[in-house]
């Protein structure tokens, strides 16, 4: 053909034009991840795992599992178990509390700290006044004393507890004002005032049997009786920190004085009434010896008083 029919027919006859080509992305499925997604979307899975938790009840809350403790008690052998090691625990219970009374009376012990307030005054006064006082039997209800606070005369153990508590706290404060305190010498203070506490109860116990006295004074009594001195032992302290030498002394003789007579008005009711009672002669020998014993009991309480504070006081 002619060059210039084929220029022509190449002019009527539309171009074609090249589009660029285009690649099919294949749709991800559900479960595989987006080849473009540079981290996976955890997102879903936490939300199914969460739905897959829900209570019944479909308020959002994950279901409780049982507890083991649940689990353990639910279980019937457990139960049973569990009675069985209760029972035992109350047999053993009141095992540990009859030998505990045996050793230690816990149910007379309560006797004698049933005290009240008014008590512990009319006490204290009569510690320190024993002279104006006339009545010195102790009441008794059916064969049974009555209780400290309804007596002034019964022996009681509060008093002595605390008194012996506040004169070791007052020798620290005496020791302390001297520049002479430790800890190791409060420490001394307190157990040589038990220690001759004990010594005295032990020797009076001794003398006791000794004499062959029938008397209701008990071991628990003696302490009550023989711990009224810290009482007065207080005092001479207390007023020996305040006026010197000169204030010990009055006031430590006073009480020295006091709880001798308190208490040998209040032993001869316990030693020398059982032997009238007996039907021993008042001049006998036997009486004499419980004369004997009840002097020295009163006369050892103002030579402890003394031997106790004279060197808390300079």
């Amino acid at each position: 053909m002619h060059p210039a029919g084929l220029a022509a027919a190449a002019a009527g006859t539309p171009r074609l034009r090249k589009w660029p080509s285009k690649r099919r992305i294949p749709v991800s499925q559900p479960g595989m991840a987006d080849p473009h997604q540079l981290f996976d979307d955890t997102s879903s899975a936490q939300s199914r795992g969460y739905g897959a938790q829900r209570a019944p009840g479909g308020l959002g809350y994950p279901a409780a599992s049982p507890t083991p403790h649940a689990a353990f008690l639910a279980d019937p052998v457990s139960n049973m178990a569990m009675a069985y090691g209760s029972s035992l625990a109350a047999q053993g219970k009141e095992l540990v509390d009859k030998n505990i009374d045996r050793f230690i009376p816990i149910t007379k012990l309560k006797y004698y700290f049933a005290v009240d307030t008014m008590y512990v005054g009319r006490k204290l006064g009569l510690l320190f006044f024993p002279y104006l006082h006339q009545d010195w039997e102790v009441q008794y209800q059916q064969d049974t004393p009555v209780a400290p606070r309804f007596d002034v005369n019964a022996p009681d153990l509060y008093i002595p507890a605390m008194a012996f508590i506040t004169y070791v706290l007052v020798a620290g404060l005496a020791l302390g004002t001297q520049d002479r305190f430790s800890p190791d010498l409060l420490g001394l203070q307190a157990s040589s005032a038990l220690a001759w506490l004990t010594l005295e109860v032990l020797a009076i116990l001794l003398s006791l049997y000794l004499v062959t006295v029938n008397t209701d004074l008990t071991t628990i009594d003696l302490v009550a009786f023989l711990g009224y001195k810290y009482v007065g032992m207080i005092g001479g302290v207390l007023m020996g920190l305040l006026f010197g030498k000169i204030g010990y002394y009055l006031v430590l003789g006073w009480c020295c004085v006091a709880i001798f007579v308190f208490m040998i008005r209040t032993l001869r009711l316990k030693i020398l009434a059982d032997a009238a009672a007996e039907g021993v002669p008042v001049r006998g020998a036997r009486n004499q010896l419980r004369m004997y014993l009840t002097m020295a009991v009163a006369a050892a309480q103002p030579m402890l008083m003394y031997w106790l504070t004279f060197h808390l006081v300079r």
